[in-house]
């Protein structure tokens, strides 16, 4: 490997895949129908052992995957799925029992290189580490971790030194499943790729930004988990300052991981802490009902702040993120609103030309927009705000599903899918001081935007609104 620090990690291709929680949650839902994508574009081509407890089978397991791949939404290709099927396999045994990695050891044997995913409570990622270093099972493979890592800024800093006690740094990725959507790393595409973009990217130019992770659903069945974590940590510390690094990073000087990781650690790391003043949080009506939440909690379902980047690039613009269940609809927007120009002359007496506002929209119908002004033909009327910009389905078609990428770079060994492991630690640094408040979260109406405190941040004129999507029909242009 070179001794240069943006040289990228030499990682190696995996002969199979072992996915530990295989029966859980999270791979019904996200990592089974996301493997059998990747059987169908004939990216995967290597076996897939899952691990679990219970007293499953391997046929239960492929009884199991075609329901979870139905579940999403896939119409099944037989011969496809026949194929996935005839990779699955899987092992029962108590992730605490030394016999469970011993049959896990005979599994893999033979094979070259192998990737252990973790999909798992993080309570046991140690755990489970440590068995697979004490059955020689961390020799030739790699550590893959789910989020969160960590629950603040020390227990990520032990929980980076536990695991790297089995699995060097070059052979452990942490997952944000959002670096795995297309549409946030095409954030950095859009800007780097574009010079017509590149210029104006800058405080000079920008007045002000805004985040918003908007779902309309509540916390559902998830009451007990949820009222342990909160808004902060479930999305704004990992999923939202990852989509603040890849607006406002500079561009790397070479295309690999390492380099992408420097700077967005070199960005967060001069992003303030965030500041309980300039911050609201809150709570849906109905939350104490949900079963496992305390009646007493604090949690917060709804998070709202301002932050500041202390460098060149940004000193002096405000970025506003938001985020929240139960708000008025589901969608995850960046508006990027430029400064207005230095001379009225279109607007009316009592108005004024709007800003031009660019908008990401990176989740759902995904795409960029820029809101221009052009002259409508009534004289005497102010300028017409009309969309232009690019529905990424109608031009690039169907985009992987994170998880398809995520899973894909997990095999291959590519890092770029995957957190660079300082930029971990200063986003538990930038939201240190709002982990565990005392006061309680402002109540809010189910359907609502949140909180009237938060259209009150300082500096917000107000939140850009937001539609259920980027482009109405035949709104392209």
């Amino acid at each position: 490997m070179s001794d240069s620090p943006l040289s990228p990690a030499g990682m190696e291709r995996s002969d199979a895949l072992v996915l530990f929680g295989i029966t859980g949650d999270l791979a019904k839902k996200m990592l089974l129908p996301a493997l059998y994508r990747l059987t169908e574009s004939g990216k995967l081509t290597v076996p897939v052992i899952g691990v679990a407890a219970g007293d499953w089978d391997d046929d239960a397991l492929r009884r199991h995957a075609r329901e979870a791949v139905v579940a999403a939404g896939t119409d099944i290709d037989e011969a496809v799925f026949e194929w996935f099927a005839a990779g699955l396999s899987l092992i029962t045994g108590d992730f605490a029992d030394d016999t469970t990695f011993a049959r896990l050891r005979d599994a893999v044997a033979g094979f070259g290189f192998v990737t252990h995913y973790l999909a798992i409570p993080p309570s046991l990622f140690t755990t489970v580490a440590a068995a697979l270093a004490a059955a020689g099972l961390n020799r030739d493979a790699r550590l893959v971790v789910e989020k969160p890592f960590g629950n603040d800024l020390d227990s990520a800093r032990r929980l980076q030194d536990e695991l790297s006690a089995h699995f060097d740094d070059d052979h452990l990725l942490r997952v944000d499943h959002f670096l795995g959507n297309r549409a946030v790393e095409s954030l950095m595409v859009s800007r780097f790729a574009n010079t017509l973009l590149a210029p104006i990217w800058h405080r000079a130019y920008v007045d002000n930004v805004q985040i918003t992770l908007a779902e309309d659903f509540d916390v559902a069945d998830r009451g007990s988990f949820y009222d342990r974590v909160g808004c902060l940590r479930d999305v704004v510390q990992n999923h939202m300052l990852q989509v603040l690094a890849f607006l406002t990073m500079d561009p790397p000087s070479a295309g690999n991981a390492r380099a992408q990781g420097l700077e967005k650690w070199r960005v967060l790391h001069a992003t303030r802490t965030m500041d309980p003043a300039d911050t609201v949080r809150g709570q849906y009506d109905g939350y104490r009902d949900v079963a496992g939440v305390q009646p007493d909690s604090v949690t917060e379902t709804y998070f709202a702040t301002r932050l500041f980047i202390d460098n060149w690039r940004w000193s002096g613009v405000p970025f506003y993120l938001r985020s929240g269940k139960a708000l008025a609809l589901t969608a995850t927007e960046v508006v990027v609103e430029l400064r207005e120009p230095p001379l009225e002359l279109f607007g009316g007496e009592h108005s004024r030309t709007p800003a031009n506002l660019i908008r990401f929209r990176i989740d759902g119908d995904t795409g960029i927009r820029a809101d221009l002004m052009v002259s409508k033909p009534e004289k005497g009327t102010g300028p017409l705000t009309v969309p232009v910009g690019v529905d990424y389905a109608q031009v690039l078609g169907r985009q992987e599903l994170p998880y398809e990428n995520i899973l894909h770079g997990a095999v291959e060994g590519d890092p770029e899918w995957f957190a660079f492991f300082p930029t971990v630690l200063e986003c538990w640094r930038i939201v240190e001081p709002l982990l565990d408040p005392a006061d309680p979260p402002v109540a809010y109406a189910r359907g609502s935007w949140g909180p009237r405190s938060a259209d009150r941040l300082p500096g917000l004129r107000g939140w850009h609104e937001l539609g259920t999507r980027l482009f109405d029909a035949g709104q392209v242009h």
